[in-house]
Parts: C-alpha cells; structure tokens; sequence
C-alpha cells in the first residue's frame, strides 16, 4: 500500500544524479511512525494514476496453513449440509482398506444386490431372451452385443451351450431347425381303406416306433406304492385310545343321616332349592364372597347342577372337570379324570344324575355324577365343540354334539350309535340352543350364520346370514324363552327372537366390552332384569335389559372371564369363571 501510494509521486523525480552514489539517511522516530499511518490519510487527489486506482479493503486471501486442507465426503453420504466443489464431490476414495471385506462385499455396487448398468435393447428381444432362457435353458450373452468376437465364431450364449448350438439358438418364437431330413420323418401307420372297418385309421395312426404301455413297470409300481403309502399316512388321523378314567371324592360325608348323596339339595340354606320359580327382584352383586381354586389351567365352561343349582361343574384345558359345593363349606365335591386334552364343553341331564363331556381328544364321554364311573364313550374322529341333551324327559336317552367338521350329530346313549346328522353349516357349529318348547333348536358356526332346525328333520328351516353379521360362539336363552341372547365377535350382544320369525332386534344392543376373539358366555338374571357377560380383559359387565344401558363393570379375573352365571334361586349371587383357572362368586 505504502508503495502504491507512494506511485508517480515528486519523490521519484529526485533521484540522485549520474555518478553519484545513494546515501541512506537515518529515519527519525517522527518519520517512521508518519510512514506507519500513511495508509489511513486520504489519498491526494493531485495525481491523475492515483484517481484511477480502485482499493479493495477485503480481498479473498486463502488463509495461511487452510490451503493444503480438503474435505472429504464418504461415498455412502446420502445428505450434505454444505455447497461442495467440484473436486470433493469426485474425489477419488480414499483410506485404509477394510481387511475384513468379502469379496463380494468389496465389488462395486449401486444397488443393494449389485451393479446394473443401462443397456440399450428392446422389450421384445428382452422378453424373448428371457422367455428362451426359462424354456431352453440358453440365451445370448447379453455382455458381448455382437462385437468381441469375430463374425465366423457366431453369436455367444449362456447358459446350457450343447442345447443352444443344437438348435442354432433358436428362441421360442422360432421353429428349431432338425437335423432330420425330409426323407428321415418318422412314419405313420396307415390304413386309409374305408371298406376295412375295423382296422381303418385315417389320420390317427400311430407312429411305427411308437411304443404303448399300458401298464407301469415294476420300478414305476414300487414308486406309485411308496407315494401312495406316504400320502396316506400323512393325512390319516391318530386315533388315540381313551385313557384310564377315573375320579376322585374329595369329600368324608358324601351320605348325609337319611343315605342320601350329595346330589340331594340341602335344606338348611334359607333358600327354597325345589321350588321352579325365580326371585321377585334381583339387584346388582357387590361384594367377593368367595373363590374355588383347585384347576391348574383356564376353565373353559361352568353348568349348575339342574333345578337346585346346589352345586356347580366346571370343566377346564387341564382336562378334568371338577364338582363343587355351592352352598355350606363350598367344597370341592369330585373330580372326574378321563380326557387326553382339554374339556371343550359339559352339560348335565335333567336331574343331573349324569353329565356328558366333550373334549379336544374328539371323545364324548358319559358320566355318572354320583360314582364318578364312566358309562360310555362316543366318538366321531373329530373335535366336538358343544354338546347338549334332548331337554325332553323322554328323550333323556339323545344328545347333540357340534363338531369341527360343519355338523351336529345326535347320538343315542342306550345303543351308542348316530341316530341323526344335521349337515348344512359351512364352517364349525359352536352353539346348540333348543327354544319353541324344545321342538326345534338353533345353532351358530363360524359360518358367521345362525340357523333353526325342526327336532330329527335334517333341513334348516330358517338361516340367517347378513352381511354385517359376525360370528356368535355363544347363546343363552332368555328366561321366559322368548328371545336370544347371542355374543357377537364384534364386541356387541345381539338379541334374536326365539319364536316366530327368529327376526334380530336391531333396537336391543348391548355394548361396551371387548369379546373379539373370545367366546364369553353370557347369562340373564332370573327375573330377566339385567344381562352379563365376561369380557377379553377379564371384566364383568352387568346392562339393564330393558334400556340397554351398562349399569356395572369390575375387574372379576386377571385373565379372560370366559363364563358368568346368575343363581337362579338367588336375587343378587353370580359366578364368574376365567382362564386364571379360578372361579368366583359374588354377591
């Protein structure tokens, strides 16, 4: 700057004279700080070069020790927060090698699977070199195009080459030359005179070195024989044979001072176990009064013992079922040992005398209650999912099963034979309910359907399917037998009517809990005035049945509440089950 400013000025018009030599005069400490600050005075306007020139205070200087330092970016960068140059965004990869690279690892890639490049070709030759590779086995090399090798080697090919140059690496859309000559076909056998009836062939004569076989060889017959046997032991069906049955009484006084058994109501409860009627007003449980503990696993299903309701059955996946007392010590009365697998379903007969399980080890089996024996067995090599008996007192002798197999089947426990075979449900039947004074009963199945059939006619007479309908793996009757209460798998109760028409009463809906893939059984106070049912969480809902309104909801169980029950003698007492394996009763 001192240099530019000093430019043209008169101190370079007094330059020594010829022959005389320069002498350096000692600056004064006044001239050297003058000279220090030259550069902030103004600039005289006097010289002409001086105008002209322009100053730039702040020019782009690369900063001493930054010149040499470039940034690198990796090549797996998909963002930058900078503008790079040129020179960082293709710079070559560089660093250590990673010694511990595959060798397929370390070829390069521009997709996950590996490198693509663009070829220049059309979709007909594409699609015809690859519909040939599939079908032949061969195709033209698509690395060579034509031009590394010369014009007398011919096309190059991949893939099965014997094949390709048989046929000169015909594609699918062309006809493969034969090596064989016109003359070389292969002959028919002819016989064109019509006259000949019966040994005339026309066009349908067979070739001269045809061969017909119509029996396998001895080989091929050993290899039918081998698959055939594989096939029918992988679709055969284990029949395992029943397993000891047994039962235990885990109770001393199983006679009470008269001989009578435990099956005999007891007296001295306060309430009236014999009489047929149900309490002038039921009122909603508050309290846990007790549980029965005594299942290893889930109790699939609860039934009270007919009439008295003095003692309750419950069957469990731990494969027992378990007779408890429901009054006095609540004990557990007997528990009957027979199934491979879990109890699916129990129901007892009129005067309870007998019950009937059905479990996942496709048995049904007959029980008496009191001795706890095994009166017989029943099976239809599939799995029974419900079972009732005939409500009839004459037809004590006949009980439907539903199965896996789309149909309810009635047995007669006298000769132990099928006397009847309901088959019209297009998936598993889950319910039988028998309503109209037990002259017809209904059915629900996964079939998302609900079908009435009349009592030994194996017709539906009515079926109800609607599109928004869902599966119901559970039913209950409503007291007065005139409606349906049915656990619809889209967290609803829907109501049927059970006489007449079966029409659903779209204004009754019950909702509020979680069933989606539970079949909780649902039950009526015996007055018909509340409906409550167990949900996926192991809540216990109680709705008004009149208004549909939810009045009550707790926690029952830590698991699923599969089953509640309202005593039918009691106004206020309910039952709850759940596959925490314990049973609770609450009033």
């Amino acid at each position: 700057m001192l240099h530019l400013q000093g430019y043209g000025s008169s101190a370079s018009d007094s330059e020594p004279e010829e022959g005389k030599s320069r002498v350096e005069q000692p600056q004064t400490e006044t001239e050297t700080s003058a000279d220090a600050t030259a550069h902030l005075k103004p600039v005289d306007s006097q010289y002409s070069v001086v105008k002209s020139l322009e100053i730039c205070a702040a020019p782009l200087v690369v900063p001493m020790g930054q010149s040499e330092v470039s940034r690198a970016l990796a090549p797996t960068v998909n963002e930058i927060n900078y503008n790079p140059r040129y020179e960082e965004l293709f710079a070559p990869v560089a660093g250590p090698e990673n010694p511990f690279l595959t060798q397929q690892m370390k070829a390069q890639k521009n997709m996950l699977t590996g490198f693509v490049e663009n070829a220049h070709i059309s979709d007909f030759q594409f699609e015809n070199q690859r519909k040939t590779f599939h079908s032949y086995g061969y195709a033209m090399d698509p690395s060579v195009d034509g031009k590394g090798t010369a014009p007398e080697e011919g096309p190059s090919y991949v893939g099965h080459l014997q094949a390709a140059y048989d046929t000169d690496g015909a594609t699918v859309f062309e006809s493969s030359k034969t090596k064989m000559a016109a003359g070389e076909k292969r002959k028919r056998v002819k016989n064109d005179d019509p006259e000949d009836v019966e040994g005339f062939l026309g066009p349908w004569g067979k070739f001269e070195d045809e061969e017909t076989v119509a029996r396998p060889s001895e080989k091929e017959r050993a290899e039918i024989e081998e698959m055939m046997a594989k096939k029918h032991r992988r679709h055969k069906v284990k029949e395992d044979k029943p397993i000891e049955e047994k039962s235990i009484l885990h109770i001393k006084d199983a006679f009470d001072y008269q001989g009578r058994s435990f099956l005999h109501p007891p007296h001295d409860v306060g309430v009236n176990l014999r009489k047929a009627g149900a309490p002038d007003r039921c009122f909603l449980p508050k309290a846990h009064i007790h549980t029965w503990t005594g299942h290893t696993k889930g109790i699939s299903a609860i039934r009270w013992f007919p009439v008295s309701a003095h003692l309750l059955l419950s069957c469990s996946m731990d494969a027992r079922v378990k007779l408890w007392e429901v009054y006095n010590e609540r004990r557990c009365v007997r528990t009957y040992s027979g199934h491979r697998q879990a109890v699916r379903d129990v129901s007892f007969n009129n005067k309870g005398e007998r019950f009937i399980s059905a479990g996942y080890d496709r048995y049904l089996k007959l029980w008496d209650t009191e001795t706890g024996d095994v009166i017989s067995r029943f099976n239809s090599r599939k799995i029974p999912f419900c079972v009732k008996f005939h409500p009839d007192f004459n037809k004590q002798h006949l009980f439907v099963a539903g199965t896996s197999d789309k149909k309810i089947i009635c047995w007669d426990t006298r000769t132990g034979e099928v006397v009847q075979e309901y088959d019209r449900h297009l998936g598993a039947v889950n319910t039988i309910t028998f309503v109209d004074e037990n002259r017809r009963f209904v059915t629900t199945s996964d079939d998302k359907s609900l079908r009435v059939w009349e009592w030994d006619i194996p017709v539906d007479m009515k079926y109800i399917a609607d599109p928004t309908m869902h599966s119901m793996p559970a039913v209950t009757l409503a007291p007065n037998g005139k409606w349906l209460a049915c656990q619809s798998l889209d967290n609803k109760i829907v109501i049927f009517s059970a006489i007449n028409r079966f029409k659903m009463n779209r204004k009754k809906t019950f909702t509020g809990h979680m069933v989606s893939g539970y079949a909780c059984n649902l039950d009526f106070s015996p007055d018909m005035s509340y409906l409550v049912s167990g949900d996926g969480d192991g809540k216990c809902y109680i709705w008004d049945w009149k208004t549909t309104k939810l009045y009550k909801k707790w926690q029952a169980h830590d698991n699923v509440c599969i089953a509640t029950l309202w005593h039918p003698h009691e106004a206020s007492k309910l039952v709850t089950a759940g596959w925490d394996g314990v049973i609770k009763y609450w009033d």
